[in-house]
Protein backbone atom coordinates (compact mmCIF):
# COMPACT_ATOMS: atom_id res chain seq x y z
CA UNK A 1 0.00 0.00 0.00
CA UNK A 2 3.00 2.06 0.66
CA UNK A 3 4.86 1.69 -2.40
CA UNK A 4 0.84 2.58 -4.01
CA UNK A 5 0.85 5.66 -2.16
CA UNK A 6 4.38 6.44 -3.36
CA UNK A 7 2.91 5.82 -6.91
CA UNK A 8 0.48 7.83 -6.89
CA UNK A 9 2.39 11.00 -5.59
CA UNK A 10 4.69 10.89 -8.14
CA UNK A 11 2.16 10.63 -10.46
CA UNK A 12 0.02 13.17 -9.41
CA UNK A 13 0.96 16.47 -12.05
CA UNK A 14 3.04 19.15 -10.52
CA UNK A 15 1.78 22.70 -11.90
CA UNK A 16 4.18 25.87 -12.42
CA UNK A 17 2.31 28.71 -13.38
CA UNK A 18 4.72 31.60 -14.20
CA UNK A 19 3.01 34.96 -13.73
CA UNK A 20 1.17 36.42 -11.18
CA UNK A 21 -1.00 38.51 -13.63
CA UNK A 22 -4.69 38.29 -14.37
CA UNK A 23 -4.00 35.10 -16.60
CA UNK A 24 -1.87 33.06 -14.67
CA UNK A 25 -3.86 33.51 -11.02
CA UNK A 26 -7.30 32.93 -13.34
CA UNK A 27 -4.78 29.46 -14.30
CA UNK A 28 -4.52 28.88 -10.50
CA UNK A 29 -7.66 29.93 -9.62
CA UNK A 30 -9.90 27.60 -11.73
CA UNK A 31 -7.38 24.74 -11.12
CA UNK A 32 -7.81 25.02 -7.31
CA UNK A 33 -11.58 24.89 -8.24
CA UNK A 34 -11.13 21.38 -9.71
CA UNK A 35 -9.27 20.15 -7.04
CA UNK A 36 -6.04 20.46 -8.92
CA UNK A 37 -3.35 23.36 -6.69
CA UNK A 38 -0.47 25.02 -8.77
CA UNK A 39 2.32 27.00 -7.67
CA UNK A 40 2.26 30.54 -9.06
CA UNK A 41 5.55 32.10 -9.51
CA UNK A 42 5.31 36.06 -9.77
CA UNK A 43 8.92 37.93 -10.31
CA UNK A 44 7.74 40.91 -8.12
CA UNK A 45 6.50 41.32 -4.78
CA UNK A 46 3.20 42.68 -6.01
CA UNK A 47 0.66 40.67 -8.02
CA UNK A 48 -1.76 41.79 -10.83
CA UNK A 49 0.77 43.07 -13.43
CA UNK A 50 -0.60 46.10 -15.40
CA UNK A 51 -3.88 45.35 -12.31
CA UNK A 52 -2.51 46.27 -9.47
CA UNK A 53 -3.06 48.81 -6.65
CA UNK A 54 -0.24 52.30 -5.08
CA UNK A 55 0.12 54.19 -2.17
CA UNK A 56 0.70 57.80 -3.31
CA UNK A 57 0.24 61.01 -0.75
CA UNK A 58 -1.90 59.26 1.46
CA UNK A 59 -4.21 57.90 -1.75
CA UNK A 60 -4.80 54.42 -3.41
CA UNK A 61 -4.13 54.61 -6.92
CA UNK A 62 -4.45 51.94 -9.70
CA UNK A 63 -1.27 51.30 -12.14
CA UNK A 64 -4.45 51.90 -14.13
CA UNK A 65 -7.88 52.95 -14.01
CA UNK A 66 -9.98 49.73 -15.40
CA UNK A 67 -13.41 49.99 -16.36
CA UNK A 68 -15.27 46.78 -16.60
CA UNK A 69 -18.72 45.57 -18.14
CA UNK A 70 -21.38 43.54 -17.62
CA UNK A 71 -19.94 41.55 -20.10
CA UNK A 72 -17.05 39.94 -18.58
CA UNK A 73 -19.03 36.64 -17.14
CA UNK A 74 -15.50 35.01 -16.54
CA UNK A 75 -13.98 37.49 -14.72
CA UNK A 76 -17.12 38.30 -12.41
CA UNK A 77 -17.46 33.96 -12.26
CA UNK A 78 -14.17 34.48 -10.75
CA UNK A 79 -14.24 37.17 -8.28
CA UNK A 80 -17.69 35.80 -6.98
CA UNK A 81 -15.79 32.07 -6.46
CA UNK A 82 -13.11 34.10 -4.64
CA UNK A 83 -15.88 35.39 -2.33
CA UNK A 84 -15.60 39.33 -3.87
CA UNK A 85 -19.06 40.97 -2.78
CA UNK A 86 -19.82 42.27 -6.73
CA UNK A 87 -22.92 44.79 -5.26
CA UNK A 88 -19.71 46.58 -2.61
CA UNK A 89 -16.80 46.18 -4.96
CA UNK A 90 -18.55 47.82 -8.05
CA UNK A 91 -20.53 50.85 -8.91
CA UNK A 92 -22.51 49.18 -11.76
CA UNK A 93 -24.14 51.63 -13.83
CA UNK A 94 -26.64 51.17 -17.05
CA UNK A 95 -24.40 52.15 -20.12
CA UNK A 96 -24.25 55.95 -20.46
CA UNK A 97 -21.61 57.65 -22.63
CA UNK A 98 -20.84 61.16 -22.18
CA UNK A 99 -18.87 63.53 -24.55
CA UNK A 100 -18.95 66.34 -22.27
CA UNK A 101 -21.47 69.06 -23.52
CA UNK A 102 -21.22 67.34 -27.21
CA UNK A 103 -22.82 64.04 -26.96
CA UNK A 104 -25.11 61.87 -24.53
CA UNK A 105 -26.28 58.08 -24.93
CA UNK A 106 -28.04 56.83 -22.35
CA UNK A 107 -29.00 52.79 -23.02
CA UNK A 108 -33.09 52.29 -22.22
CA UNK A 109 -33.45 50.33 -18.71
CA UNK A 110 -36.36 48.66 -19.47
CA UNK A 111 -36.27 47.23 -22.83
CA UNK A 112 -33.99 44.01 -23.70
CA UNK A 113 -31.05 44.19 -25.80
CA UNK A 114 -30.22 44.88 -28.68
CA UNK A 115 -33.07 47.09 -28.35
CA UNK A 116 -32.19 49.52 -25.15
CA UNK A 117 -29.10 50.34 -27.49
CA UNK A 118 -31.44 51.13 -30.47
CA UNK A 119 -33.54 53.51 -28.41
CA UNK A 120 -30.54 55.48 -26.78
CA UNK A 121 -29.17 56.09 -30.23
CA UNK A 122 -32.38 57.07 -31.47
CA UNK A 123 -32.32 59.82 -28.23
CA UNK A 124 -28.79 60.67 -27.98
CA UNK A 125 -27.91 64.12 -27.79
CA UNK A 126 -25.97 66.09 -30.07
CA UNK A 127 -26.60 64.24 -33.37
CA UNK A 128 -28.77 65.23 -36.09
CA UNK A 129 -31.44 62.86 -37.40
CA UNK A 130 -28.96 61.54 -40.30
CA UNK A 131 -26.36 60.98 -37.95
CA UNK A 132 -28.54 58.75 -35.74
CA UNK A 133 -30.01 56.72 -38.73
CA UNK A 134 -26.51 56.10 -39.89
CA UNK A 135 -25.35 54.68 -36.60
CA UNK A 136 -29.07 52.56 -36.66
CA UNK A 137 -28.42 51.19 -39.95
CA UNK A 138 -24.82 49.84 -38.78
CA UNK A 139 -26.24 48.82 -35.77
CA UNK A 140 -28.94 46.79 -37.77
CA UNK A 141 -26.36 45.51 -40.39
CA UNK A 142 -24.09 44.01 -37.75
CA UNK A 143 -26.52 42.43 -35.79
CA UNK A 144 -28.17 40.67 -39.19
CA UNK A 145 -24.38 39.38 -40.31
CA UNK A 146 -24.10 38.51 -36.10
CA UNK A 147 -21.20 40.45 -35.70
CA UNK A 148 -18.87 38.58 -38.25
CA UNK A 149 -16.94 40.31 -41.42
CA UNK A 150 -15.77 37.97 -44.17
CA UNK A 151 -12.67 39.86 -43.63
CA UNK A 152 -11.06 42.07 -41.16
CA UNK A 153 -10.12 45.23 -41.79
CA UNK A 154 -9.10 48.76 -40.08
CA UNK A 155 -11.29 49.95 -37.87
CA UNK A 156 -11.39 53.24 -39.94
CA UNK A 157 -11.95 51.91 -43.19
CA UNK A 158 -14.71 49.90 -42.11
CA UNK A 159 -16.96 52.40 -40.71
CA UNK A 160 -15.95 55.02 -43.63
CA UNK A 161 -17.41 52.18 -45.92
CA UNK A 162 -20.26 51.97 -43.54
CA UNK A 163 -21.01 55.71 -44.29
CA UNK A 164 -20.61 56.58 -40.58
CA UNK A 165 -20.02 60.56 -40.25
CA UNK A 166 -17.57 61.99 -38.61
CA UNK A 167 -18.95 63.08 -35.50
CA UNK A 168 -20.43 59.88 -34.69
CA UNK A 169 -16.63 58.31 -35.07
CA UNK A 170 -15.18 60.94 -33.19
CA UNK A 171 -18.13 61.18 -30.15
CA UNK A 172 -19.27 57.38 -30.24
CA UNK A 173 -17.12 54.61 -32.35
CA UNK A 174 -13.50 56.26 -31.62
CA UNK A 175 -14.04 56.52 -27.79
CA UNK A 176 -15.17 52.96 -27.94
CA UNK A 177 -12.62 52.00 -29.88
CA UNK A 178 -9.72 53.07 -27.35
CA UNK A 179 -11.44 51.59 -24.24
CA UNK A 180 -12.09 48.72 -25.66
CA UNK A 181 -8.81 47.83 -27.91
CA UNK A 182 -6.77 50.85 -26.67
CA UNK A 183 -5.35 50.96 -30.69
CA UNK A 184 -6.43 53.77 -32.75
CA UNK A 185 -9.32 53.69 -35.49
CA UNK A 186 -6.51 53.04 -38.33
CA UNK A 187 -4.98 50.15 -37.03
CA UNK A 188 -7.46 48.70 -34.91
CA UNK A 189 -9.39 44.99 -35.71
CA UNK A 190 -13.25 45.81 -36.85
CA UNK A 191 -13.02 42.26 -36.23
CA UNK A 192 -12.69 42.64 -32.74
CA UNK A 193 -14.26 45.37 -31.91
CA UNK A 194 -17.57 43.60 -33.02
CA UNK A 195 -16.78 40.94 -30.96
CA UNK A 196 -16.39 43.48 -28.12
CA UNK A 197 -20.18 45.26 -29.48
CA UNK A 198 -21.80 41.69 -29.93
CA UNK A 199 -21.18 40.40 -25.94
CA UNK A 200 -21.82 43.87 -25.04
CA UNK A 201 -25.03 45.19 -26.84
CA UNK A 202 -27.00 42.02 -28.50
CA UNK A 203 -27.24 39.19 -25.64
CA UNK A 204 -28.42 41.00 -22.37
CA UNK A 205 -29.22 44.49 -21.61
CA UNK A 206 -26.93 43.96 -18.19
CA UNK A 207 -23.90 43.06 -20.53
CA UNK A 208 -23.51 46.59 -21.59
CA UNK A 209 -23.76 47.87 -17.69
CA UNK A 210 -20.50 49.69 -16.77
CA UNK A 211 -18.82 48.45 -13.84
CA UNK A 212 -16.87 50.81 -12.05
CA UNK A 213 -14.70 49.74 -9.32
CA UNK A 214 -15.14 50.77 -5.85
CA UNK A 215 -11.89 49.85 -4.67
CA UNK A 216 -7.92 49.44 -6.24
CA UNK A 217 -7.49 46.66 -8.12
CA UNK A 218 -5.42 44.89 -5.99
CA UNK A 219 -7.95 44.69 -3.25
CA UNK A 220 -10.56 43.99 -5.29
CA UNK A 221 -8.93 41.23 -7.66
CA UNK A 222 -5.69 40.19 -7.21
CA UNK A 223 -5.51 39.39 -3.46
CA UNK A 224 -9.25 37.53 -3.36
CA UNK A 225 -8.14 35.35 -6.01
CA UNK A 226 -4.49 34.62 -4.23
CA UNK A 227 -6.21 33.99 -1.29
CA UNK A 228 -8.28 31.97 -2.84
CA UNK A 229 -5.55 29.71 -4.68
CA UNK A 230 -3.36 29.53 -1.27
CA UNK A 231 -6.57 28.17 0.50
CA UNK A 232 -6.92 25.56 -2.05
CA UNK A 233 -4.08 24.12 -1.78
CA UNK A 234 -2.33 26.20 -4.04
CA UNK A 235 0.90 28.14 -3.20
CA UNK A 236 1.94 32.08 -4.84
CA UNK A 237 5.79 32.78 -4.60
CA UNK A 238 6.29 36.73 -4.97
CA UNK A 239 9.37 38.31 -5.71
CA UNK A 240 10.50 34.78 -7.28
CA UNK A 241 11.69 35.51 -10.85
CA UNK A 242 11.58 32.44 -13.36
CA UNK A 243 15.06 33.05 -15.11
CA UNK A 244 14.75 29.93 -17.74
CA UNK A 245 12.52 27.04 -18.20
CA UNK A 246 14.44 23.34 -19.19
CA UNK A 247 13.34 20.29 -20.33
CA UNK A 248 14.06 17.56 -17.87
CA UNK A 249 13.20 13.82 -17.31
CA UNK A 250 10.30 14.87 -15.28
CA UNK A 251 8.87 17.78 -17.46
CA UNK A 252 10.43 20.87 -17.03
CA UNK A 253 12.90 22.26 -14.89
CA UNK A 254 12.13 26.22 -13.61
CA UNK A 255 15.61 27.84 -12.60
CA UNK A 256 15.08 30.99 -10.32
CA UNK A 257 17.59 32.40 -8.28
CA UNK A 258 20.47 29.20 -8.94
CA UNK A 259 17.43 27.06 -7.59
CA UNK A 260 15.58 24.45 -10.29
CA UNK A 261 12.28 22.93 -9.32
CA UNK A 262 10.94 20.10 -11.57
CA UNK A 263 6.98 20.48 -12.68
CA UNK A 264 4.96 18.62 -14.98
CA UNK A 265 3.41 21.22 -16.26
CA UNK A 266 3.82 24.69 -17.12
CA UNK A 267 1.60 27.50 -17.69
CA UNK A 268 3.83 30.87 -18.87
CA UNK A 269 1.50 33.94 -18.23
CA UNK A 270 4.17 36.68 -18.77
CA UNK A 271 4.28 39.63 -20.83
CA UNK A 272 4.74 38.44 -24.61
CA UNK A 273 8.36 40.13 -24.67
CA UNK A 274 9.11 38.16 -21.27
CA UNK A 275 7.32 34.81 -23.32
CA UNK A 276 9.55 35.14 -25.83
CA UNK A 277 12.95 35.55 -23.97
CA UNK A 278 12.20 32.36 -21.84
CA UNK A 279 10.82 30.15 -25.19
CA UNK A 280 14.02 31.12 -26.83
CA UNK A 281 15.58 28.15 -24.50
CA UNK A 282 13.33 25.76 -26.20
CA UNK A 283 13.62 24.52 -29.65
CA UNK A 284 10.42 23.00 -30.22
CA UNK A 285 8.85 27.13 -29.12
CA UNK A 286 10.73 28.72 -31.63
CA UNK A 287 7.91 29.27 -33.64
CA UNK A 288 5.66 30.22 -30.71
CA UNK A 289 8.70 32.77 -29.22
CA UNK A 290 8.85 34.57 -32.67
CA UNK A 291 4.59 35.16 -32.81
CA UNK A 292 5.33 36.62 -29.47
CA UNK A 293 8.05 39.04 -30.11
CA UNK A 294 6.75 40.05 -33.42
CA UNK A 295 3.72 41.61 -31.50
CA UNK A 296 3.44 45.52 -31.48
CA UNK A 297 2.20 47.48 -28.50
CA UNK A 298 0.22 50.79 -27.75
CA UNK A 299 0.37 52.61 -24.43
CA UNK A 300 -1.95 53.88 -21.43
CA UNK A 301 -1.60 56.72 -19.79
CA UNK A 302 -2.75 57.46 -16.59
CA UNK A 303 -3.01 61.16 -14.76
CA UNK A 304 -4.21 61.50 -11.14
CA UNK A 305 -5.49 65.13 -10.08
CA UNK A 306 -6.15 65.64 -6.62
CA UNK A 307 -8.35 68.58 -6.17
CA UNK A 308 -10.09 69.90 -2.74
CA UNK A 309 -12.38 67.47 -1.40
CA UNK A 310 -15.89 69.87 -2.17
CA UNK A 311 -14.83 69.06 -6.53
CA UNK A 312 -17.35 66.11 -8.18
CA UNK A 313 -17.79 65.62 -11.73
CA UNK A 314 -21.89 65.62 -12.54
CA UNK A 315 -21.20 62.00 -13.50
CA UNK A 316 -18.86 59.39 -12.39
CA UNK A 317 -16.84 58.77 -15.98
CA UNK A 318 -17.20 61.70 -18.70
CA UNK A 319 -15.47 62.00 -22.00
CA UNK A 320 -13.61 64.64 -23.45
CA UNK A 321 -12.58 65.17 -26.86
CA UNK A 322 -10.16 67.72 -28.83
CA UNK A 323 -7.35 66.99 -26.15
CA UNK A 324 -5.56 64.55 -24.08
CA UNK A 325 -7.71 63.74 -21.90
CA UNK A 326 -10.11 60.77 -23.26
CA UNK A 327 -12.33 59.71 -20.23
CA UNK A 328 -12.29 61.16 -16.64
CA UNK A 329 -13.64 59.73 -13.68
CA UNK A 330 -14.10 60.65 -9.97
CA UNK A 331 -12.12 58.64 -7.37
CA UNK A 332 -14.25 60.41 -4.77
CA UNK A 333 -17.85 59.23 -6.06
CA UNK A 334 -15.93 55.60 -6.56
CA UNK A 335 -14.27 55.00 -3.38
CA UNK A 336 -14.69 57.54 -1.18
CA UNK A 337 -12.03 59.48 -2.24
CA UNK A 338 -12.84 62.72 -2.82
CA UNK A 339 -11.71 65.38 -4.73
CA UNK A 340 -9.32 62.55 -6.89
CA UNK A 341 -9.72 62.76 -10.27
CA UNK A 342 -7.97 59.83 -12.72
CA UNK A 343 -7.78 60.63 -16.16
CA UNK A 344 -7.14 58.01 -19.11
CA UNK A 345 -5.48 58.59 -22.34
CA UNK A 346 -5.58 55.72 -24.23
CA UNK A 347 -3.53 54.19 -27.52
CA UNK A 348 -0.57 56.40 -29.31
CA UNK A 349 -0.59 59.69 -29.67
CA UNK A 350 1.18 63.28 -29.55
CA UNK A 351 0.82 62.76 -25.47
CA UNK A 352 4.08 60.82 -25.60
CA UNK A 353 6.31 63.67 -26.69
CA UNK A 354 5.23 65.65 -23.44
CA UNK A 355 7.46 65.59 -20.22
CA UNK A 356 4.93 64.24 -17.27
CA UNK A 357 4.77 67.31 -16.15
CA UNK A 358 4.43 68.82 -19.02
CA UNK A 359 1.02 66.40 -19.71
CA UNK A 360 -0.15 66.79 -16.17
CA UNK A 361 -0.42 70.31 -16.74
CA UNK A 362 -2.24 70.18 -19.73
CA UNK A 363 -4.36 67.93 -18.52
CA UNK A 364 -5.31 70.05 -15.45
CA UNK A 365 -5.74 72.69 -17.98
CA UNK A 366 -8.48 70.41 -20.46
CA UNK A 367 -9.90 70.00 -17.05
CA UNK A 368 -10.21 73.42 -16.04
CA UNK A 369 -11.51 74.49 -19.62
CA UNK A 370 -14.27 71.83 -19.28
CA UNK A 371 -15.12 72.72 -15.72
CA UNK A 372 -14.29 76.79 -15.12
CA UNK A 373 -15.57 76.34 -11.45
CA UNK A 374 -13.24 74.12 -10.21
CA UNK A 375 -10.25 75.23 -8.16
CA UNK A 376 -6.50 74.24 -9.53
CA UNK A 377 -4.84 70.93 -8.58
CA UNK A 378 -3.51 70.30 -4.99
CA UNK A 379 -0.68 67.95 -7.16
CA UNK A 380 -1.00 65.20 -9.45
CA UNK A 381 0.53 61.23 -10.19
CA UNK A 382 1.15 60.54 -13.90
CA UNK A 383 1.35 56.49 -14.62
CA UNK A 384 2.74 55.86 -17.84
CA UNK A 385 2.54 51.78 -19.08
CA UNK A 386 4.39 52.01 -22.50
CA UNK A 387 3.41 48.70 -23.41
CA UNK A 388 0.35 48.53 -21.86
CA UNK A 389 -1.36 46.43 -23.86
CA UNK A 390 -0.46 44.87 -27.46
CA UNK A 391 -2.11 46.51 -30.84
CA UNK A 392 -5.31 44.92 -31.77
CA UNK A 393 -4.80 45.03 -35.59
CA UNK A 394 -6.34 43.52 -38.23
CA UNK A 395 -5.17 39.41 -39.58
CA UNK A 396 -3.11 39.47 -36.10
CA UNK A 397 -1.39 36.11 -35.49
CA UNK A 398 -1.53 35.73 -31.80
CA UNK A 399 -0.30 32.67 -29.74
CA UNK A 400 -2.28 29.44 -29.27
CA UNK A 401 -2.91 28.56 -25.67
CA UNK A 402 -1.75 25.29 -26.47
CA UNK A 403 1.86 25.11 -27.72
CA UNK A 404 3.24 22.44 -29.54
CA UNK A 405 4.94 21.25 -26.57
CA UNK A 406 3.03 18.88 -24.27
CA UNK A 407 1.81 20.11 -21.13
CA UNK A 408 3.21 23.27 -21.88
CA UNK A 409 0.80 26.34 -22.20
CA UNK A 410 0.57 30.68 -22.81
CA UNK A 411 -1.77 32.35 -20.89
CA UNK A 412 -2.00 36.35 -21.46
CA UNK A 413 -4.61 38.58 -22.71
CA UNK A 414 -2.53 38.84 -26.19
CA UNK A 415 -3.03 34.90 -26.61
CA UNK A 416 -5.69 33.60 -29.12
CA UNK A 417 -9.01 34.47 -28.66
CA UNK A 418 -12.00 36.86 -29.37
CA UNK A 419 -11.07 39.63 -26.92
CA UNK A 420 -8.42 42.36 -26.89
CA UNK A 421 -6.19 43.11 -24.05
CA UNK A 422 -8.27 43.82 -21.39
CA UNK A 423 -9.04 41.77 -17.90
CA UNK A 424 -11.56 39.80 -19.33
CA UNK A 425 -8.94 38.44 -22.25
CA UNK A 426 -6.70 37.41 -19.60
CA UNK A 427 -8.71 35.75 -17.36
CA UNK A 428 -10.24 34.11 -20.28
CA UNK A 429 -7.06 32.57 -21.48
CA UNK A 430 -6.04 31.52 -18.24
CA UNK A 431 -9.55 29.26 -17.52
CA UNK A 432 -8.73 28.15 -20.87
CA UNK A 433 -5.36 27.01 -20.03
CA UNK A 434 -6.45 25.07 -16.82
CA UNK A 435 -9.12 23.37 -18.74
CA UNK A 436 -6.73 22.43 -21.22
CA UNK A 437 -4.52 20.50 -18.55
CA UNK A 438 -7.76 18.75 -16.91
CA UNK A 439 -8.71 17.55 -20.17
CA UNK A 440 -5.71 15.88 -20.93
CA UNK A 441 -5.08 14.37 -17.28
Amino acid sequence: MAGLENLGVQLKPRIAIVGGGCAGLAAAAELATAGLPATVFEASKQLGGRARGLNWKGRRLDNGQHILLGAYGETLRLLQLAGVDLSNAFMRLPLRLVQHQQFELRASRHLPAPLHILAGLIRAQGLTRLERLAALHLMAKLRLSGFKLNHDEALNIYLKRHHQPQKLIQWLWEPLCLAALNTPLDQASTQVFLNVLRDSFARARADSDLLLPRQDLSTLLTEPLAHYIEKNGGTVCRGTAIDAIEICDTGFALHAEGLAEPFSHVVLAVAPFRAAELLASLPELTGTARECSHLGYQPIYTVYLQYPDKVRLPYPMIGLSGGHAQWVLDRGVLDGQSGLLSVVISAEGRHQTLTQEALAGAVAAEIAQAFPDFPPALWHKVIAEKRATFTCSPHLDRPQQQTPLPNFHLAGDYTAGDYPATIEGAVRSGVKCAHLILANL
